[in-house]
């Protein structure tokens, strides 16, 4: 008898591992390498949420000490003009609380979703390769705090493997499903605003307005070009999972592939700006079930009307660590 409740027992334990996929919430572990449950809408936000988060550098400035310089963890400087503040409409006195938030690198482009597309002249999408990513907000308790004339920015053009006379300046909007999407930056208050300069290893810039604001240019290629489309695992959509595109040779820059065909299941790059012939890695990165990430990547070299598929027993999970050194390790 004992041996027939050893035998059942054995049974049991064996029917529940065999379900274990159905049913519980371990997302990329065992599974055959597959993942089970894919993560929610509001998970993946908050991956994204959390990354940018982290990357907060909190400042305080007095407006009465008039022009304030505040200078980043990688050495950009911020000038900011007290006497230029308001907050609701009043001009500001006492103390202000600054946050900033500087991107140089594609690991951090994925993990805060703030890639480097930009508007083209004919409205359509192309890659920017930058001099530098920010985000800069000032509040006073609690309150927006604006400004009235141009933040002054000093970047060592070695964080992005040096000076490009090319560069342009930016401005960053975020849309309803939090992708970036960068405007060239118009001439703003006192003729100073949406210039950049480079000199001594520095690049100079004015930028307007607070918010998120860039030093780009565009990814030229002479070649034809297409657009592609990309398949992501199954379970995952638009709103829990990206795929990015990886240019191989540039360092700083990042695609997002930010149009979702529900229909058909599918990403694409509809603007049909893509290299034919470019040799690049394409990304798929979505949330697992500790508060890190899945990812694959792939290497391809595009072809015309290319459709490159993902699945999920290919999926590896990482840590945010693990993550940040397998992008910042491509070529």
């Amino acid at each position: 008898m004992k041996t027939l409740k050893s035998i059942f027992k054995t049974l049991l334990i064996a029917a529940i591992t065999f379900t274990s996929c159905e049913t519980s919430d371990d997302r990329d572990n065992d599974c055959d390498g597959v993942v089970c449950n894919p993560a929610s809408a509001a998970e993946f936000q908050n991956l994204k949420e959390n990354a940018r988060e982290a990357l907060k550098q909190d400042f305080q400035l007095t407006v009465e000490d008039g022009i304030t310089t505040l200078t980043t963890a990688n050495g950009v400087s911020v000038s900011i003009n007290g006497a230029c503040l308001t907050v609701n409409g009043n001009p500001a006195t006492g103390v202000i609380d600054v946050e900033l938030i500087e991107i140089f690198d594609k690991a951090t482009m994925l993990k805060t979703n703030r890639t480097t597309l930009g508007t083209t002249v004919g409205g359509d999408k192309a890659m920017l390769l930058t001099g530098g990513e920010f985000l800069i907000e000032a509040f006073q308790n609690g309150n927006e705090v604006v400004t009235n004339c141009p933040l002054e920015l000093q970047i060592p053009s070695n964080l992005t493997g040096g000076t490009d006379p090319a560069m342009e300046l930016w401005t960053g909007r975020v849309d309803e499903n939090d992708n970036i999407t960068w405007d060239e930056m118009e001439g703003g208050p006192q003729g100073m605003g949406g210039e950049v300069f480079n000199e001594g290893g520095q690049y100079y810039a004015f930028f307007n307005d607070f918010g998120w604001s860039n030093v780009d240019r565009f990814y030229n290629d002479p070649r034809p070009k297409t657009t592609i489309l990309v398949a992501p695992p199954a379970g995952y959509d638009n709103t829990n999972s990206a795929v990015y595109i990886s240019y191989d040779g540039e360092e700083t820059g990042l695609a997002n592939m930010d149009v979702y065909d529900s229909g058909l299941g599918l990403f694409s790059e509809h603007y049909g700006q893509i290299p034919i012939g470019l040799e690049c890695h394409v990304i798929f990165a979505a949330p697992n079930d500790t508060g890190g990430w899945v990812y694959h990547i792939q290497s391809v070299t595009i072809a015309a009307n290319d459709q490159i598929t993902f699945n999920a027993g290919d999926l590896i999970s990482a840590t945010d660590a693990e993550l940040t050194s397998a992008i910042n390790a491509l070529p």
